[in-house]
């Protein structure tokens, strides 16, 4: 169920009720009702009035052609505003020297529809339905754990190769030390015989 409501010859200039009628553009009515009870601009109180006066033209029609609408089901489907004209708005500014600036006061009319059908679905509904589906997707793709474990497993059996093959070249490191020290030992303790064969023949 569809229905319109407009207000025409407004005083006021569109491009500031254009601010206002932005706000409430693809909004449920009872939000957009709300938006502009405490929009403090003056164009909010003729677009409500408009808003609701679109409310009551689709629950008449519901009624003539005997369907239920509920209008917190209403969503605004359609709002612009258009340029009025100006007669009898022109008005006169001081200016200097005793000079007058012409101005030209508009007037603006206001359109809203409202509707019961189906909200279509924004941007950003569909891209989160679209991360949401990646999402649910992914695990499927991703389902292998054990591929994961494996190299873990490489890895631990790859260190423990390495400590294995460290430790016989640490034993080979003593066994070619040992005879060093041992070396050291015996020249030590060959100037000392030295020393003692000369104290005895002396």
């Amino acid at each position: 169920m569809e229905a319109i409501a407009k207000t025409k010859y407004l005083k006021g200039s569109p491009r500031k009720t254009r601010l206002v009628i932005d706000m409430i553009r693809g909004e449920n009515v009872s939000r957009a009702l709300a938006i502009l009870k405490f929009t403090d601009k003056r164009a909010a109180d003729p677009i409500e009035k408009t808003l609701r006066s679109a409310i009551a033209n689709a629950t008449y029609l519901a009624e003539q052609q005997n369907i239920a609408v509920d209008p917190d089901d209403l969503w605004v489907k359609t709002c612009f505003v258009d340029m009025g004209p100006t007669k009898n708005r022109r008005r006169m500014r001081p200016a200097p020297q005793g000079r007058a600036y012409r101005e030209q006061r508009h007037y603006c009319h206001i359109t809203i529809q409202v509707t019961s059908d189906d909200k279509p679905k924004t941007e950003k509904e569909l891209k989160a339905e679209a991360a949401k589906a990646k999402k649910a997707e992914a695990p499927k793709k991703e389902k292998a754990p054990a591929k994961k474990a494996a190299p873990k497993a490489e890895k631990k059996a790859k260190s423990e190769k390495v400590e294995e093959v460290e430790t016989p070249v640490a034993a080979e490191t003593l066994e070619t030390a040992a005879p060093v020290v041992e070396e050291t030992a015996a020249e030590s303790t060959a100037p000392a015989a030295e020393t003692n064969e000369a104290t005895e023949k002396e």
